[in-house]
């Protein structure tokens, strides 16, 4: 009798290095100039892009996990490729959010998570950075509203 083995494939990222795969505190991975201070995301390598900094170093940072909406929309088509393709018939429509990270002072954007639709944001409203599986599996950022 052989035994079974209960593993669980280890978690895949859709975007390898742009965030952790801790599903209890997720963080986007930035770099931060260590001339100026200046974030960014994705991670910036040669210089900096701060108009008054001639700054050409950098050190990867996790970012804050939370910030205000800034801005948001509806996405009620099916986007083209790079992004997973699903039947045409099961394409459900998602909303995308612009937060304001709360440190970094910083806009990134990403969908917002499954069953949150624009009708429940609003601008201001806290959003908080967690994992979810895009239609292949790969898991990807998205942001949740706190409640």
């Amino acid at each position: 009798m052989s035994a079974v083995l209960n593993e669980q494939a280890a978690p895949v990222p859709v975007l390898e290095g742009w965030f952790t795969l801790d599903q209890q505190r997720p963080h986007l991975l930035g770099t931060r100039c260590t001339a100026c201070g200046t974030y960014y995301f994705p991670k910036l390598k040669g210089y900096c892009r701060n108009p008054d900094c001639n700054g050409e170093s950098f050190e990867e940072v996790p970012l804050s996990r939370s910030g205000k909406l800034w801005s948001f929309t509806n996405a009620s088509y099916q986007p083209p490729e790079p992004y997973v393709q699903v039947d045409k018939d099961a394409f459900v429509p998602f909303a995308i959010a612009a937060v304001e990270l709360e440190k970094e002072k910083m806009i990134v954007l990403g969908q917002v998570v499954a069953g949150t639709g624009v009708e429940s944001l609003r601008a201001g409203l806290t959003m908080e950075l967690v994992l979810e599986p895009l239609a292949d599996g790969k898991l990807t950022w998205k942001w949740k509203p706190v409640a």
